[in-house]
């Protein structure tokens, strides 16, 4: 049974002289308790501002939240009550920690706001517990220092720590280590993936990484201007990518033993998307219309870099199914795109 549910979510940001510029666009899904569902683009996709519209922290400008069984707060008590159980783990550990405090006042505030807060001797004793949740010890001696005394992967765990405070039903963790060394990263991921088991949370992991989405989630989002492009199974979607931008994602960072041909693959997807971004911006002011029409939605946005586009993409591509649960918005795998001539796009 969903926990959250997403349907519809647009969210637009206000330009000066400009109209407004559409960062998310009809974005639906739903997080299942115990279960990772993980967003993954390139920067700039628009996979910061879901989380943030999802935390109420970003007014959407389209869309329903729902928080099992019940429309997200949207002020006051109600809001409140939606931001206690669902948490979110911000991407930079340091610039989320107020550095004039201590680790114990990081976790005694959102643990007082709590219904039925715990008070004197109890109180202590859950900030004990929850830093030895993220396997911060001994509790006594890190609650008392600040957080530029902590590495960086010890302050992303007070942060995690800060989450699980209000004891919530959903987190949020917004490309959580990608701040961290390279060394640290998969000790905080298998942390979020043990505090979900143990409190069988429902885990939105967003991260432009590939290869961490296929290992600690369940499904899969790919994320490309506002959009999602393509969805499924973690192992269909990295393995057997369906949409042109998703396979050149899985392109540019091939997994370790991979097959000469495979390689080889990879290579050439990576020029021929090259080559049509390329032609795209040979055709200089005359195609200018043309990519303003593909941002704003009225084609598929990914055709001005895409090495099979064709005239048919023009229009809004299709939902088409690849194999079970396995969905991508691309002509290539709708029987009405058969036949198809490439686009002067494709180069």
């Amino acid at each position: 049974m969903s926990v959250l549910e997403v349907t519809g979510l647009t969210v637009d940001f206000r330009q000066r002289g400009a109209p407004p510029l559409r960062a998310v666009d009809h974005v639906s899904f739903a997080l299942e308790a115990g279960k990772t569902l993980a967003l993954v683009g390139e920067s700039g996709s628009g996979k910061s501002t879901v989380v943030r519209a999802v935390a109420q922290l970003a007014k959407p400008a389209a869309g329903t939240i729902v928080l099992d069984g019940r429309a997200a707060g949207r002020r006051g008590r109600a809001l409140r009550a939606y931001r206690h159980k669902v948490a979110l783990v911000f991407q930079d550990p340091f610039a989320s920690l107020n550095p004039i405090h201590t680790v114990r006042h990081h976790l005694v505030r959102p643990l007082s706001l709590r219904p039925g807060a715990p008070r004197g001797a109890a109180l202590e004793e859950e900030v004990r517990e929850l830093l030895r949740s993220v396997n911060l010890t001994p509790p006594e001696e890190v609650a008392g220092k600040h957080p530029h005394e902590l590495s960086g992967g010890q302050r992303q765990r007070v942060a995690i720590a800060r989450a699980l405070a209000t004891d919530p039903d959903v987190l949020l963790a917004d490309e959580p280590v990608s701040m961290l060394d390279v060394s640290i990263r998969l000790e905080i991921l298998n942390l979020l993936d043990r505090l979900k088991r143990d409190r069988n949370l429902a885990l939105l992991y967003v991260t432009h990484d590939l290869a961490t989405a296929r290992h600690f989630s369940a499904e899969i989002m790919v994320m490309y201007r506002g959009e999602i492009v393509e969805r499924g199974p973690s192992d269909e979607v990295i393995l057997r990518p369906a949409h042109p931008y998703t396979q050149l994602l899985a392109a540019a960072a091939p997994e370790p033993g991979a097959s000469r041909s495979t390689l080889a693959a990879a290579r050439q997807a990576r020029r021929a998307s090259q080559a049509a971004r390329q032609a795209a911006r040979a055709a200089g002011a005359g195609r200018i219309a043309e990519q303003r029409e593909a941002a704003a939605g009225a084609g598929c946005r990914f055709r001005g870099r895409c090495p099979h586009a064709m005239e048919i993409c023009a229009t809004r591509p299709p939902d088409a199914t690849v194999g079970p649960a396995h969905r991508a918005l691309c002509w290539l795998h709708d029987p009405a795109a058969a036949g198809a001539a490439p686009s002067e796009l494709a180069g």
